[in-house]
């Protein structure tokens, strides 16, 4: 299709799926340009295991090109206040992804992770005609166990 994004906006928990775009975008140099928003609330945990798996994938499919600490990217500024647990800047991008693009996301992970593509954009982080692509991971279901936070919208 022609369409190559420019960055990739990831939550990151476990870091298998953040570890495997990061491989998939050093391929052409670009594995800085995978933005992991951390919802673990262990974050240097979260950072070993992201870059144990990123070598290991690197090293199976002979990518050629060496995985360092410093492709990870790990932005912590969003987990707070822990694990499990909506901030009320959280719960504001749930409603605002929903309100405005119709798009359901969990206070675990994704709300965490949209709230800080929504902070990041926000900030400038990405230059101006940046493609970026937000990873939506799933969660939903989750959402269930917080119906009494978002029962009346």
């Amino acid at each position: 299709m022609g369409v190559k994004f420019d960055y990739i906006v990831v939550c990151t928990v476990t870091g298998s799926t953040h570890a495997g775009m990061l491989v998939g975008f050093a391929k052409d140099g670009r594995a800085r340009n995978v933005i992991g928003i951390d919802a673990s609330c262990t974050p240097a945990q979260t950072r070993a295991q992201v870059l144990d798996i990123a070598q290991k994938t690197a090293e199976l499919v002979e990518l050629g090109n060496e995985i360092t600490v410093d492709d990870v990217v790990l932005n912590e500024d969003y987990a707070y206040p822990v694990y499990g647990v909506p901030s009320a800047e959280t719960n504001d991008a749930i409603r605002l992804c929903a309100r405005l693009e119709g798009m359901m996301t969990d206070p675990v992970y994704e709300g965490k992770s949209m709230q800080g593509m929504i902070d990041l954009v926000r900030k400038d982080f990405f230059p101006a005609g940046s493609k970026v692509l937000y990873a939506h991971l799933g969660g939903v279901p989750a959402i269930n166990a917080y119906s009494y936070i978002y029962r009346n919208g």
